[in-house]
């Protein structure tokens, strides 16, 4: 069936009527034409045969055979251009920013891949936040884990880890999951509500193995997959202190606690930085007790951690960054040459024994080539609308840089 619908006006292809009516499809696409040209054309088709010569076939034939090559060629440039996901935004040559189905507001926290497969892996965070991807962080999607939705919380997913197809989550309020497929399924480990702290770091160390940290340095370790534990530390950081205020540590008097920060090395020696930065501390295993040090600047620790090869790195609130001299816990700090403007640098990570980052607030970003001897700024995050918290490396190189408001960076180099 047709409709007609009067047109106001001159006919759109110039026919020189003013009363035309259009004849429109049912489909509702025009057919081009007006009902006055159409009788004409009619009548001229029937007089007109149109015979192409063989040179004008030739010709028609070589216009095909271009028209196709560039359409193949226009293909071939769209697939290209449509091989990084549309929701994927590259931030700079080294690093693209990926969307995720995430409320604005939350901060991404911790990263980690199974190591049966580099491809899947999970992404944690604030409000209760659990992503899962199958394609290496291209793509992320969310998970429910309804162990950790019975009792109404809105958990802090704070670290996560995997050995093998075996994996553990830790989180604020104190809550600890584990999952033995992958993350298929996951677990919830009861936690003694005598537990010194929140669960800060977990960190799987093998088949059934895994170290757990809390806020207020306790380390517990299990060796049967979380059916019993064990305490690594013997003496609480309050009654260390208590013993060795005496010894000059700066700021002891001032320890609200527990720690703001604490990080593992691959070695598995610990560095905690205290709650207001005004100094540090470090444990190694069979230490009974933290040994706590003076900070080596005037101003406050921001964050500390260690290099692949066991050298502590040190962040102060005022940007600066030092790299320990000595292996392990050090109180001997050379200065970088950084160069922050002022930002607070909030995490420090190496790739290999060369290539490293520093990010910080304002999307601040440095790199260094050269082992942190020199440093250069990526000024094209500085458009990334957040601060950057933390860099994680995986053990197949590939990388992310976790932020607030979910902001991810993906290594694309």
């Amino acid at each position: 069936m047709l409709l007609s619908r009067s047109a106001s006006g001159v006919c759109p292809l110039h026919c020189g009527r003013s009363d035309t009516k259009l004849q429109l499809p049912a489909s509702g696409r025009s057919p081009g034409i007006c009902s006055q040209q159409s009788q004409q054309a009619a009548r001229r088709s029937t007089q007109v045969s149109c015979e192409a010569t063989d040179d004008q076939a030739q010709q028609s034939t070589t216009r095909r055979s271009v028209l196709g090559t560039s359409l193949a060629l226009a293909l071939a440039a769209n697939s290209q251009l449509q091989s990084r996901p549309a929701f994927a935004k590259v931030v700079d040559k080294e690093w693209e920013k990926v969307k995720l189905p995430v409320d604005p507001g939350v901060v991404l926290l911790d990263i980690a891949f199974t190591d049966s497969n580099p491809d899947h892996g999970f992404l944690l965070g604030s409000r209760q936040t659990l992503l899962e991807t199958n394609d290496g962080g291209k793509t992320w999607n969310p998970r429910q884990v309804a162990a950790a939705q019975d009792e109404g919380f809105n958990y802090r997913f704070q670290s996560i880890s995997f050995a093998g197809e075996e994996g553990w989550i830790v989180g604020k309020p104190a809550i600890l999951l584990h999952t033995k497929d992958g993350g298929k399924n996951w677990d919830r480990v009861p936690l003694s509500g005598k537990l010194p702290g929140n669960p800060v770091l977990v960190v799987a160390t093998g088949s059934s193995k895994a170290e757990m940290t809390t806020d207020q340095g306790a380390i517990y370790v299990t060796d049967n997959g979380a059916y019993s534990w064990a305490a690594a530390v013997q003496e609480t950081v309050d009654a260390t202190l208590n013993r060795t205020v005496s010894s000059g540590i700066s700021g002891a008097s001032y320890y609200e606690g527990s720690f703001s920060q604490i990080n593992r090395s691959p070695d598995g020696d610990y560095v905690a930085v205290s709650s207001r930065g005004n100094f540090y501390l470090t444990w190694q295993p069979g230490q009974t007790f933290w040994t706590p040090h003076n900070r080596p600047t005037a101003r406050r620790v921001q964050n500390m951690g260690w290099t692949q090869d066991n050298f502590l790195w040190l962040a102060s609130r005022g940007g600066d960054v030092f790299f320990g001299q000595e292996k392990g816990g050090t109180e001997k700090f050379e200065q970088a040459k950084l160069g922050s403007r002022g930002f607070g640098i909030l995490d420090v990570s190496f790739r290999d024994g060369s290539l490293g980052y520093a990010c910080g607030g304002s999307g601040s970003l440095f790199k260094t080539s050269d082992g942190g001897d020199s440093w250069k700024r990526v000024r094209a995050t500085d458009d990334v609308a957040g601060n950057l918290y933390a860099i994680k490396w995986q053990k197949n190189g590939a990388g992310y840089i976790l932020g607030n408001d979910g902001i991810l960076l993906r290594y694309i180099a």
